[in-house]
């Protein structure tokens, strides 16, 4: 099996995971976990980020941001793969006696901060990369954000935070589904150009599919010799509820998750070769 086959079948697993915590508990934002299950296998099982498993708090470690904190049941899935708690533990997600709140908590091990008010956890990251750039210690900081976190002021101002201060060990990703809670972006208030955008903001930008993971490696393979001093951008296009038709691209099912027969249906889209 190739490297990426085996990213795929992790891929695979991990939306299945996604699927059965979500369901049990009743709730969580599966439709937005789904659309960046295959960003954050590439992160974790794809050798471009540093950590450990056995001591997550090690200084040496990148961080991992998750600003988007609604997409939390795709986070916690993949840590309890990786061991850095019993994955037992996954059935309390969202239960009153677990540590696994539908937003991301940073209680939870492998977890850097308590996300899930937009526009907070990019800020963070920026301060983290600054802060290992001053340390002169060769960490980098991945961040994830959603497009429609980007109609947050928040955003921009730390934007030009990072490239003001040159932080080219800031990785950020762009989670472009093309949907917030109610509706498509472009119904909202239009993000487009976003690569104009981040390019006015003196970022280096890469556009990708977000699933395919042959350009998730040619975005993300040089993150440790680069030799711009520019912060990274990846705007990774992706569908919200990827791998489940009936929730796929569907604004309304943002936050839920499937009941009874739906997610027997769901559960069997996964599981196709195809999907």
């Amino acid at each position: 099996m190739s490297f990426i086959q085996r990213l795929e079948q992790k891929s695979k697993q991990i939306r299945n995971e996604v699927l059965d915590l979500c369901v049990k508990a009743g709730t969580g934002h599966l439709n937005s976990s789904f659309s960046c299950v295959e960003i954050l296998v590439a992160l974790y099982y794809g050798n471009y980020m540093k950590f450990n498993v056995c001591k997550h708090t090690d200084p040496s470690r990148d961080k991992f941001i998750l600003s988007k904190g609604q997409a939390s049941p795709a986070l916690y899935a993949i840590l309890g793969d990786l061991n850095f708690f019993p994955k037992k533990e996954l059935d309390y997600f969202a239960q009153t006696n677990g540590i696994f709140g539908v937003h991301l908590q940073h209680d939870v091990p492998g977890v850097e901060i308590t996300s899930g008010s937009l526009g907070i956890g990019f800020g963070v990251a920026a301060g983290l990369a600054l802060a290992h750039k001053l340390n002169r210690e060769s960490n980098l900081v991945f961040c994830l954000i959603g497009d429609g976190e980007c109609y947050e002021g928040s955003i921009w101002e730390a934007a030009m935070f990072a490239s003001h201060n040159r932080l080219n060990n800031l990785i950020t990703i762009i989670d472009r589904n093309h949907l917030c809670a109610t509706d498509f972006t472009e119904n909202i208030i239009a993000l487009e150009s976003l690569r104009d955008k981040w390019k006015s903001f003196n970022w280096d930008v890469v556009e990708i599919d977000g699933h395919d993971f042959n350009e998730i490696d040619l975005a993300l393979k040089d993150v440790r010799c680069r030799k711009t001093q520019k912060p990274k951008i990846i705007i990774a296009n992706t569908i919200k509820g990827k791998g489940c038709s009936f929730i796929s691209n569907e604004p309304l099912w943002h936050g839920m998750a499937p009941k009874g027969e739906l997610a027997k249906i769901a559960k069997k889209e996964l599981n196709q070769e195809d999907i």
